[in-house]
């Protein structure tokens, strides 16, 4: 073999390795989220994914979630505590006459973040409104990032889907359908003939 073939097979031996490499890397990035360092950057990943969407949204607010506070920790996550928490966003509309609520929070470092979502998942109301109840509810993860979304069906899953989108790579997904109910027949009102 001359000098030359061996520099040729050199080259393409450094180019295939090379071209494995950036593929495992890539594989193993739990997702194409930016880093998150405060309750702002979540509130900015909320933007983003309100950018992704296609259905019309509500008049929202996105507010930082007071992780001492216990009543609204549960109330807007589903969790007793915000103690796995290091960050964590709500994001609702100024009145609370819809049924909608995305939440967005950061994991503290050795917290599953898959099973906290779940946890928001098993552990939030979807019926927490007086006289409207969320029709579909997605948690799911992103790496250290949990996300949960709960609304009509169309809204919540373009939602879930521009998150999906954001970040390249999802956890677990845990989703809800509620059922209407019935109201007991004493209760039914008479239609008029």
């Amino acid at each position: 073999m001359n000098k030359t073939t061996q520099i040729i097979i050199i080259s393409i031996l450094a180019i295939a390795i090379i071209a494995v490499l950036v593929i495992v890397t890539t594989n193993n990035e739990s997702s194409n989220l930016l880093e998150v360092s405060s309750a702002q950057d979540l509130t900015k990943m909320v933007d983003k994914v309100y950018d992704g969407v296609t259905v019309e949204l509500y008049n929202t607010e996105t507010r930082e979630i007071d992780l001492t506070d216990d009543t609204s920790v549960n109330s807007y996550t589903g969790l007793e505590n915000g103690e796995n928490l290091e960050f964590a966003v709500v994001s609702e509309p100024m009145v609370n006459a819809q049924a909608y609520s995305l939440v967005m929070a950061k994991v503290k470092d050795g917290v599953n973040a898959n099973e906290v979502a779940k946890a928001m998942s098993e552990g939030v109301n979807t019926r927490k409104w007086i006289c409207v109840s969320a029709e579909k509810l997605y948690a799911t993860n992103s790496g250290n990032i949990v996300f949960l979304v709960m609304t009509d069906e169309d809204k919540a899953t373009d939602i879930y889907n521009s998150f999906k989108k954001l970040t390249g790579k999802v956890g677990e997904l845990y989703e809800k359908t509620e059922q209407e109910e019935e109201l007991p027949p004493d209760m039914s009102f008479p239609v008029p003939e």
